[in-house]
């Protein structure tokens, strides 16, 4: 089992192989095989086709390369994600041309948002046809030029290996995200020699990821004059894989922190200045403390609009630091004071030095008094649920805190898009970075079972949960047969109330209780449509249900006893549950409600502080 310590960053796993010797006289897809080979690839998720088909009859006879063969070509990209975000690896998918590429869309965009390090290979028709409309022919290339990192047409045979190469070392450096690879079939079954280049070839791609030492004192400075600083800690961090060092530079600063929906575990959850998630569904305290902050530390983070609400009003008396790899996100939302371009990691690293260099010379800044009113916050304004207003129906959030609770932190958790998303992310704690897999920028529904599929393949020895809404789940469900037939033992919690329920939450808030086009039919007795205990046993998994908060524990215990074969567990649950906290969208994080039409109020002392 990989342990927190031994996660390797993006760059850390790109390709370190030997050279391999040159090969004549094959084809372009005997190339493209024997490159993924070099590039150290160890699984493909693919679905072939006419145009791919070249690729497929070398890659029958590769040792060196698993192929898992989805039914769907979304459930190949969003496997390569959930791969990649579990391991640190570089997570690779491929499908032929035209609607297998396009199939693969949602997918691209959802790692381009999340910044997942993703290589897609795709067939394309013949390059003297492109462009007359040929059969299965898209301009896969020009469709996904705005959501991936670079993109590569290949037309001969002999350039195979420089874009794979070069697709690899892009996707996985820097801003990690996604590179596709289309190859024609042309280029696929020409003639050429196999040689794997000596070193990348890009004189124009050159990631800053050492900061600049004049920007690190300024931020130390800032530090140092901070009475109420708050770290805003993003999903960069876990990419970078830096948790080890950011959690020394908590310890010495002393200073509360948040971590955002992507960065979930890279401060463990139990950590006492952890405040929680900020955001639209954040904890009270976390979005308070951000909110009252005279200082943001952020790193790794794009100040998104589900975190800062109003933007104009968020945080109105705090000074910036943003510390990001990718300059285009540094005040691309909000004007940072000091901005530092930099790899987490080495931003974190040299943020230490410097505060221990102020530290030892006395000028250490002193957050104790903070550090007590942010807790406070804590301790009046936990995280926490009503009890359904049936006494029968099970609260959601109970099935999910009792998952996490008996599965415990080692686990994966890979979760689909809504309420039972952000239940998720509440209530399951999380002690270490990878071990919390969503779709946070583009909110994919169906992300679940496959990046669970995935996540399982890269991490074999550890259980693997896909916590699913009923919606979600019929998305990509039919990933069960590949799991099965790959023997991937996945676990699926359907969290059942057969509702889009994010949607119908808001329709009861927002719109008067009309509920235009959320039922499901999924739960009621005698009329489940589908039945998902049948539906999983109809693709050979065991198929539970549980329906009654006693059974809650006996379930999930008895799915966690199952490690043969996938399990999927039917949990039918409280429809008109919500998701508390909750500012809604487009309002200042002042007016975060605890639950409907209950907003904190706050010590006027706090305000005389001058904390506004």
């Amino acid at each position: 089992m990989t342990t927190q310590s031994q996660i390797p960053t993006p760059a850390e796993v790109a390709p370190t192989v030997k050279k391999p010797a040159v090969v004549p006289d094959v084809t372009g897809a005997q190339s493209l095989v024997l490159s993924l080979e070099a590039a150290g690839v160890e699984v493909v998720f693919g679905l072939p086709g006419g145009a791919i088909l070249p690729a497929y009859d070398p890659l029958l006879d590769s040792t060196k390369l698993r192929h898992i063969l989805v039914r769907h070509e979304q459930g190949a990209g969003h496997a390569a994600e959930g791969y990649a975000s579990a391991t640190g690896k570089v997570g690779v998918c491929m499908a032929t041309s035209g609607p297998g590429a396009t199939n693969l869309v949602t997918a691209i965009a959802d790692a381009y948002m999340d910044s997942v390090p993703l290589v897609a290979i795709t067939g394309q028709v013949n390059s003297k046809t492109i462009g007359t409309d040929a059969f299965q022919e898209a301009d896969i290339r020009g469709i996904t030029m705005p959501i991936t990192k670079h993109s590569y047409l290949v037309t001969e045979a002999g350039d195979i290996p420089t874009a794979i190469q070069q697709a690899f070392h892009i996707a996985s450096t820097g801003r990690p995200g996604p590179v596709l690879v289309d190859v024609t079939k042309d280029a696929m079954t020409g003639k050429t020699a196999f040689e794997w280049p000596a070193e990348v070839g890009l004189p124009g791609y050159r990631p800053v990821t050492r900061p600049h030492h004049k920007q690190i004192r300024a931020a130390a400075k800032l530090i140092r004059e901070a009475k109420r600083p708050v770290f805003y800690l993003g999903g960069g961090i876990v990419r970078s894989g830096a948790t080890e060092e950011l959690r020394e530079l908590v310890d010495l600063a002393g200073i509360p922190l948040v971590t955002t929906l992507m960065a979930r575990g890279v401060v463990p959850d139990s950590h006492p200045l952890h405040l929680g998630m900020p955001g639209m569904h954040g904890s009270v305290s976390a979005v308070t403390a951000l909110q009252k902050s005279d200082l943001l530390i952020a790193i790794g983070t794009r100040f998104d609009d589900r975190v800062t609400g109003h933007l104009p009003s968020f945080a109105p008396g705090a000074k910036v630091i943003h510390a990001d790899i990718d300059p285009a996100e540094i005040s691309k939302n909000r004007v940072a004071d000091v901005p530092i371009v930099g790899d987490a990691k080495a931003v974190i690293a040299d943020l230490i030095s410097a505060l221990r260099s102020d530290r030892d010379a006395g000028r250490a800044g002193d957050f104790s008094e903070w550090q007590q009113r942010t807790h406070g916050w804590t301790e009046t304004y936990p995280l926490g649920y009503s009890p359904a207003e049936d006494a029968t129906a099970i609260p959601p959030q109970y099935v999910i805190e009792r998952i996490g609770a008996l599965t415990g932190p080692e686990a994966v958790y890979a979760a689909g898009v809504g309420q039972h998303q952000m239940w998720a992310a509440q209530f399951v704690q999380y002690e270490r970075p990878n071990a919390w897999l969503n779709s946070g920028g583009l909110g994919t529904m169906g992300y679940s079972v496959p990046a669970a599929m995935g996540a399982k393949v890269g991490e074999p020895d550890r259980t693997v949960w896909a916590i699913d809404g009923d919606g979600c789940f019929q998305m990509t469900n039919q990933e069960l047969a590949t799991c099965m037939i790959n023997k991937i033992p996945i676990k699926v919690a359907i969290i059942n109330n057969s509702s889009l329920g994010m949607v119908r939450q808001w329709q009861t808030l927002f719109y008067n209780e009309r509920y235009s086009n959320t039922d499901l039919h999924t739960s009621a007795a005698g009329s489940r449509i589908p039945d998902f205990v049948k539906l999983a046993e109809a693709y050979g998994c065991v198929g539970l249900r549980c329906d009654k908060t006693e059974d809650v524990d006996a379930t999930i215990a008895k799915a966690l006893e199952i490690n043969d074969v996938p399990v999927v567990i039917d949990f039918v649950v409280e429809r008109d549950a919500m998701v508390w906290p909750m500012v809604p969208a487009g309002v200042s994080n002042d007016l975060v409600t605890t639950a409907r039409a209950m907003t904190p109020v706050w010590d006027r002392d706090d305000d005389a502080e001058g904390d506004r």
